[in-house]
């Protein structure tokens, strides 16, 4: 079926997780977690970057719509965007870590190139 994962969460709290996951993304610049998490918060972060890269005050109040910290929408802005302002597309990389010890959940480390 295509679409976006519903990684086992109703609407509410995926998007609660996949927001505070792509926060953290753009606040450390990597981030660990499962394979399919990380596909979809990369395509959510890459939205947000794309959106940054023109500082307009509707595209700021929609960043400021999806990131969960003020502090972490002002880098996206000012520190993140422009670093890509070269490039279309392509901004983070997946790289899968193997099993977790747990439940055997492939894991993978997002990060910002």
């Amino acid at each position: 079926m295509p679409g976006t994962r519903k990684l086992g969460r109703a609407t509410d709290a995926r998007m609660a997780m996949l927001r505070a996951l792509v926060t953290f993304l753009l606040e450390n610049g990597k981030i660990e977690t499962t394979l399919t998490r990380a596909k979809e918060v990369s395509s959510l972060a890459e939205k947000m970057i794309t959106i940054a890269k023109t500082e307009t005050l509707a595209n700021k109040r929609n960043v400021m719509a999806f990131i969960t910290k003020e502090d972490v929408a002002t880098k996206l802005f000012k520190e993140i965007a422009p670093k890509y302002a070269d490039r279309n597309g392509g901004y983070t990389r997946i790289t899968k870590i193997g099993p977790r010890r747990g439940d055997a959940a492939e894991m993978a480390i997002i990060e910002l190139i």
